[in-house]
């Protein structure tokens, strides 16, 4: 990384650039949820940060769709870009800037970035004869083709024969250089299954791939010959670049490229993954730009156990199961459920299962009850104690100390169903606590310190837990933090850094004595299923 970029704590990331040709789904919902929690928990330390995400526009797909639909490919665009904003909004994402390829500024980007690459003598004219993937925007090898002609991703779209002049880029220019920057940089490509992929994909001989498009009007024409289109790839990966222009700066490169990049992190889906590992390094390459620090390709959705397909009558709408469930619930799920990297399922009865046992039992009623108890043995105010007044083998002491240092490690390597076991650890360890210490026994015995020691720890570690999880389940944070007493917000960043600064408030031990508690409310309603 860049070492000044470094010091001054900033931190790039992006979703892919969903592709327009119909309203999101489930699994753009999955990317940018886990992008989210990244870059909520960065802000959280205190980092300057980016989020990106935004629409791919461009492309053969789009124009047909937009036809099919009676609409010019921008109208459609427009629409289907007003679906994604609504979802994001709806998922309580809190992405900085909306990329959209389609865009003025864009073209500028990209003109300038293309005359580069052609300088460089990596652009010619050549014929392209082959099976095509309309919904891949890509050109398919025999290999990647079932007996019948149909593509392996797209199972019920049968390639087209096209036999046409484009213009390539010299991809096999770059291979060893390719090979040497992954040997260099182990960490660019993650996980490590898909390091391996890429790898021996790049071990059997890099093609040079088709940059153009005739008889496409939906695209920027190439700056060298209006007669050709860019294609899509081509133009949708420096939808990465263009974001990073201040609205009121010149969409130049220098200027693009002068604050936020290299990216530090390009979260994307294992589909995309020869894009982004071999095809955008080498773009940057022959344009003499720096590379992003890393590529994170995670793994597909599935749902009760079968790939999910409109064909298949199996589609999970993301709308709909956060207007059933909240944002919250929706969040928690996919990102504890599913070890990012690998791929996932959806249950519905193992989505209100998990739910129910964690926010609304283990978390929610272990909160509702010792309020409760605050309010019927401590006269409503919060115990008049401090963490010192707590013994060093106090249990919740000894697993809080240590919580944010593990949580912390998991969370950096993206395991976050490790960061949300590790808090939950100390939630459970909460509820077999009281049940073992029973502070109403404690309270007939008039035994009121030891009472109050019992009901600060549960509550230190509530408040402990919430803000650790706060990245994942904004909104529930903040009812716990408003029950606990503090007036906070979980979504306003700038005031979260100034009055809960993630170095004092990772500290078991900061609730602070004779704290003024709320009345007890259920802060995680139990789910039903329908």
């Amino acid at each position: 990384m860049n070492e000044n970029r470094a010091n001054q704590k900033k931190f790039a990331l992006t979703t892919p650039l969903y592709y327009v040709n119909d309203i999101p789904h489930i699994g753009s919902a999955y990317t940018t949820m886990i992008a989210d929690v990244i870059a909520r928990w960065k802000r959280l330390q205190g980092y300057s940060v980016l989020l990106i995400t935004g629409t791919d526009e461009h492309g053969q797909k789009i124009q047909r769709t937009a036809e099919s639909k009676g609409l010019n490919p921008q109208a459609h665009c427009d629409r289907i870009v007003d679906e994604f904003k609504t979802l994001w909004d709806k998922l309580n994402i809190s992405y900085d800037r909306f990329s959209r390829t389609s865009s003025e500024r864009h073209q500028d980007i990209v003109k300038e970035f293309f005359q580069r690459v052609w300088e460089q003598g990596d652009i010619y004219l050549d014929q392209q004869k082959g099976w095509y993937c309309v919904a891949c925007e890509e050109f398919k090898e025999q290999r990647e083709l079932t007996e019948e002609g149909y593509c392996q991703i797209h199972t019920n779209l049968k390639a087209e024969w096209k036999d046409e002049e484009n213009y390539f880029f010299r991809l096999s220019k770059y291979q060893e250089k390719l090979e040497e920057f992954y040997r260099l940089n182990p960490e660019f490509i993650q996980p490590e299954s898909r390091r391996n992929e890429v790898l021996n994909f790049v071990k059997q001989g890099l093609q040079d791939f088709s940059i153009s498009r005739v008889n496409v009007d939906w695209g920027f024409p190439l700056p060298s010959d209006p007669n050709h289109t860019i294609y899509v790839w081509f133009d949708a990966l420096l939808g990465y670049i263009t974001p990073l222009l201040n609205p009121d700066q010149e969409p130049t490169l220098e200027n693009a490229l002068s604050i936020w990049w290299p990216i530090n992190l390009h979260l994307i889906g294992k589909d995309i993954l020869r894009f982004h590992a071999v095809y955008w390094p080498a773009m940057l390459m022959s344009a003499q730009l720096p590379l992003p620090d890393r590529v994170f390709g995670h793994g597909f959705l599935t749902k009760d156990g079968q790939k999910m397909g409109k064909s298949l009558g199996n589609t999970l709408d993301p709308f709909d199961l956060i207007y059933r469930y909240g944002a919250d619930a929706v969040r928690y799920y996919f990102v504890k459920e599913i070890e990012l990297g690998k791929d996932g399922d959806f249950n519905e009865t193992r989505f209100v299962n998990i739910l129910n046992a964690d926010l609304a039992n283990d978390l929610g009623n272990l909160l509702n009850r010792t309020l409760g108890m605050v309010q019927k043995y401590c006269n409503g105010n919060g115990p008049q104690l401090t963490s010192d007044s707590l013994d060093e083998n106090n249990p919740l002491k000894i697993i809080g100390q240590q919580l944010s240092e593990r949580v912390s490690e998991s969370m950096e390597s993206l395991q976050f169903n490790g960061a949300c076991e590790e808090i939950f650890s100390l939630i459970r360890a909460c509820n077999k606590y009281i049940d073992e210490s029973a502070p109403w026994s404690l309270f007939k015995q008039k035994k009121q310190t030891e009472v109050e020691q019992v009901l600060y720890g549960v509550l230190e570690s509530v408040r402990l837990a919430a803000y650790l999880l706060s990245p994942i389940t904004p909104n529930l944070s903040n009812r716990i933090y408003q029950q606990l007493g503090f007036c906070v917000d979980f979504n306003d960043f700038e005031l979260v850094n100034q009055n809960f600064p993630f170095q004092d408030q990772t500290q078991w031990g900061k609730f602070p004595a004779n704290q003024n508690l709320s009345k007890p409310e259920p802060i995680f309603s139990k789910l039903e299923l329908p």
